[in-house]
């Protein structure tokens, strides 16, 4: 047969429901078919017209921090309240409906079941109408004799746009108290007539009847009164509205203000009755109004004396004549007009309190003595009334409060506006508003006041306008009142908002508290800007943008911002300089170090980025772009420093300038020399019309993994520069760059010798006027030209033994390079000195020429260097001051040169080079220590004096030992 799973089912009160504002309403919500424990939670929402899809949280059976804030306070203060009729069903209690409870209920059930099956939620949906029910009726106060009649008119009306009955009632208050009033007739919502139950036999006779005069008029009619129909007659109207489920509810009931009645009965009796003109049970405060009616027949021509009593004590004594006594302990409140006790008949005696207090409360009787005539001082009878209790409770105040913001997240600088709506006060209130920061717990600080008078007043700590602004404290309606503070400051404006109500009535007050949190942001919080652009690389003359993306809670139309743009020339010459910087403003200033930007960009600010926008992209943009973006805070004036500031990541932009068409000869040649002058050609096959060139001239030795050396280069505006090698004033006049044609330029090399052997080569580069200078566009090399020297048979001789040398520091040293045999005749010599260094180049240190003339190529060694020449075949090349530096290996080289005839080149007819020298310098001698190290003999002997000594002392030893044998 199987098992049946039930599903759990919630109910909720079938709608649409109707009722008045300021009602006391009730919704019910059940659940069945659930698993799990018997006692089920409940939670109730509401989804507000405003915003249908928004759920709104009141009230939770299990979860106190359910509510929203705009319903904690009251459900804290028992407006809103869960009545549990048992496990499974609920009763909602709405204590004073207000219009913004309108919208639609939702009745919650969390799961309590194994698994999730049926519904867990129920709505319905109630509408708040005005409460438009009137019932009144003129009090006052009647004394009728026994057996006559009386009419009362009550006049009730409505004006509901729905449906709805009226009932109307009257009763009778009699003794103290709202719970003894007894019915005597009432027009059902059904229009049927329903008597109490006291005066159902009266009603079936005719004697009680209520008719309807009109639409608005109810006349009650009671014929033959008794004693027993005197006290307080009021009349009661309700207002009713039938529910979707059939049943009829009553949404509005009213009450009338109340008719005194006294009947007097027939005969010399002395009836007395003390009536209450409002009810027994007073608040501190209010006005307590008896009546005691004297019921005697022929009472106008009777004299009577009456005393009020309170708990069986004396009050007050109004004599036959009408004169007034008061007890001593109630003359000062009298004189101040608290109390008040006249005759307004000869049957009707009225004692007013104004302004009740607890010393008031308890009960009250007359005592009232006939007399013969108004002077006799012993009465005929007397007769006390029945007692009337009178409770007075002390005074309870209704008042509550809704704190609330409508700014709960802020940024520094926003606004903050609180609202305190206060209901349910009967008086003038004071408010303050203080401010709980959570920095400071336990601290306030005062905001502002208002007084009940309407002044208003503002906390030291907030009249600074120039700070916050200028508080604003506004009242909305009756009851809200409103506070604006236009400025943040810091994040410690954030916190808790305390609204503080006083109520102030009749000369006691009352206070009511409500808090609402608030926090505000820093506006560095979440700052950051991005800096990107849609390009890393544009050409020449090409536009291109830089976006500033700045992202915060805030957009940047609605804060003062500035942004700073950054500029690094490409290549980096230092840290980033300003470029140009725009105010909150829009106040654009260009700094003047960068000329180049100003006229081709553009500035323009959304809301949220800043955008560079750079027309015709020129060589001086290209380098290293950054933004720095800082924000104040709102609607204060002067902005002084900013609230917060933040810089960007780095962008790169490089300019790619025209492409070079430039092309060089790249073909390799070789030149063979004996002597003279020479030239190395440098061709260019291609390049544009309006370019202008810088060549570079290099010597690239014929050594293995040598480094090319630069011999001169010609800028673009013939500026020379020569190499570190060539910048002797000799090599400089031998060695020079020249144009010769549009497209070929030549290194001119005059009086080649073997020493300028090796590859020479040119590097051209293509320079371009582009609007505001020269830029290189490019650069080629061109094709290696070696240089030969053609060596002649014939061979100098020369000593060629590799000596070593050592010379001490500060000493002169010669080094040998002589020629055996002498020179051919009609020949010149010249030489060349030579210093081979550590990384295996040589040096040349001085050239004779075979002109006779000396070049020194070493400027730092010329005032040392000597070439004496003792004899013609005499080389030899004298250093003095020898220096630890000057260590090393040297050489000369020789070279015979002849002119074959008048007019001609020298060619070289024979050459040789001597030995390698090696050069030792030492330290200068300083202590006998170095003397002793620096001599080889007298340092081995004293390092082999320790083992003679010992060979001494061991051969005496064997002597003394062998003469002691004999």
């Amino acid at each position: 047969t199987g098992v049946t799973t039930a599903q759990r089912q919630v109910t909720v009160q079938q709608g649409p429901l109707y009722r008045t504002e300021g009602s006391h309403i009730t919704l019910w919500c059940k659940v069945s078919g659930y698993q799990g424990p018997a006692e089920q939670n409940f939670q109730w929402s509401i989804y507000l017209p405003s915003a249908p899809e928004r759920e709104v949280q009141i009230v939770s059976t299990v979860d106190p921090s359910f509510p929203y804030a705009i319903y904690t306070q009251r459900v804290r203060g028992r407006g809103i309240f869960v009545e549990r009729l048992q496990g499974d069903a609920v009763l909602l209690h709405i204590t004073e409906l207000q219009e913004r409870d309108a919208g639609q209920y939702e009745c919650h059930t969390p799961n309590t079941d194994a698994k999730f099956l049926g519904t867990y939620s129920a709505k319905t949906n109630l509408s708040v109408i005005p409460d438009t029910l009137l019932a009144s009726m003129a009090p006052q106060t009647l004394t009728l004799m026994e057996g006559g009649a009386v009419e009362l008119t009550c006049e009730v009306s409505k004006s509901t746009a729905q449906h709805t009955h009226l009932s109307v009632g009257w009763y009778l208050l009699q003794g103290a108290g709202e719970q003894g009033a007894q019915e005597i007739l009432t027009l059902s919502k059904d229009f049927i007539l329903r008597p109490g139950p006291s005066y159902e036999h009266r009603f079936l006779e005719g004697n009680v009847q209520l008719n309807k005069v009109g639409n608005t008029t109810y006349k009650l009619i009671i014929g033959g009164v008794k004693p027993s129909d005197q006290g307080q007659l009021y009349c009661e109207a309700a207002e009713w509205i039938e529910d979707p489920d059939g049943t009829w509810k009553d949404i509005s009931r009213k009450q009338t203000q109340r008719t005194l009645l006294a009947v007097v009965s027939q005969g010399r009796e002395l009836p007395v009755a003390i009536t209450a003109a409002a009810e027994h049970s007073l608040a501190e405060g209010d006005t307590l109004q008896l009546s005691c009616v004297v019921g005697a027949p022929k009472s106008s021509s009777r004299h009577f004396e009456v005393t009020w009593l309170l708990n069986e004590k004396k009050v007050a004594r109004v004599d036959p004549h009408g004169v007034l006594i008061w007890e001593e302990e109630y003359q000062e409140r009298a004189k101040l007009g608290q109390l008040r006790a006249f005759k307004p008949s000869n049957t009707v005696y009225v004692l007013t309190i104004y302004e009740v207090g607890l010393k008031d409360k308890g009960t009250y009787q007359c005592s009232v003595s006939e007399m013969k005539t108004p002077g006799d001082l012993h009465s005929i009878q007397t007769n006390v009334s029945s007692g009337i209790q009178v409770n007075v409770k002390p005074t309870e105040s209704h008042m509550r409060l809704a704190v609330s913001t409508s700014t709960p997240q802020v940024t520094v600088g926003d606004p903050l506006i609180l609202h305190c709506e206060v209901q349910g006060a009967t008086s003038p209130v004071s408010l303050r508003w203080w401010h709980l920061p959570p920095q400071h717990p336990g601290h306030r600080v005062l905001v502002a006041t208002v007084e009940r008078d309407g002044s208003q007043s503002l906390g030291s700590t907030y009249q600074d306008g120039g700070a916050r602004g200028s508080l604003r404290l506004e009242k909305w309606s009756s009851g809200t009142f409103t506070l604006v503070i236009p400025s943040t400051l810091d994040e410690e404006d954030g916190g808790q908002y305390r609204c503080e109500v006083t109520q102030w009535s009749r000369g006691r007050n009352w206070t009511e508290k409500g808090e609402a949190a608030v926090t505000v942001s820093s506006m560095g919080l979440g700052l950051l800007a991005t800096l990107r652009s849609r390009t890393a690389t544009v050409s020449y003359g090409q536009s291109f943008e830089l976006f500033c993306q700045v992202d915060a809670s805030y957009t940047l139309e609605e804060v003062p911002a500035s942004v700073r743009w950054l500029f690094q020339p490409s290549p980096h010459t230092g840290p980033l300089q300003e470029l140009v910087q725009v105010s909150p403003s829009g106040a654009v200033v260009w700094r003047t170090a960068q000329p180049h930007f100003q006229g081709k960009a553009q500035l323009v600010k959304t809301d949220t980025s800043f955008k560079l926008h750079i027309q015709s992209a020129l060589p001086a943009h290209q380098g290293t772009y950054q933004c720095e973006v800082q924000v104040w805070r709102r609607n204060i004036l002067p902005l002084g420093q900013p609230a917060a500031s933040t810089s960007s990541n780095a962008v790169g932009i490089k300019v790619v300038l025209p492409e070079s068409k430039l092309q060089v000869a790249t073909k390799d040649s070789s030149v063979e020399i004996a002597g003279g002058n020479t030239a190395i050609e440098c061709r260019i096959v291609f390049a544009q019309n309006n370019s202008q060139f810088a060549v570079t001239w290099y010597l690239l030795p014929l050594l293995a993994d040598a480094t090319p050396l630069q011999i001169i280069r010609a800028s673009y505006s013939s500026i020379l520069e020569h190499g570190s090698e060539f910048s002797s004033p000799a090599q400089k006049s031998r060695f020079l760059s020249q144009r010769v044609s549009s497209n070929i330029f030549q290194l001119q090399i005059l009086s080649a010798a073997p020493r300028d052997e090796g590859r020479y080569y040119c590097v051209v580069e293509e320079w371009l006027w582009l609007v505001d200078g020269w830029y290189k566009l490019g650069e080629g090399t061109s094709g290696r030209t070696t240089l030969k020297f053609r060596l002649p048979d014939r061979q100098l001789q020369m000593e060629k033994t590799n000596l070593s040398i050592s010379a001490r520091e500060g000493e002169e040293v010669t080094l040998p390079c002589r020629l055996q045999g002498a020179l051919q005749a009609h020949t010149h010599p010249s030489a060349a000195w030579f210093q081979m260094r550590s990384n295996g180049s040589d040096s040349v240190l001085l050239i004779l020429h075979k002109d006779g003339t000396m070049e020194y190529l070493q400027e730092h060694l010329a005032a040392r260097l000597f070439l004496r020449r003792p004899s013609a075949g005499d080389f030899s090349l004298t250093l003095s001051s020898v220096q630890r530096g000057d260590s090393g290996a040297y050489y000369c080289q020789l070279q015979e040169w002849k002119q074959q005839s008048q007019g001609e080149d020298w060619d070289l007819h024979a050459l040789a080079h001597s030995g390698y020298t090696q050069l030792t310098t030492i330290p200068p001698e300083s202590t006998v220590l170095s003397r002793i190290c620096s001599s080889p003999p007298l340092l081995n002997f004293i390092l082999y004096l320790p083992l003679v000594l010992i060979l001494l002392l061991a051969l005496a030893v064997f002597c003394w030992y062998c003469k002691f044998r004999k």
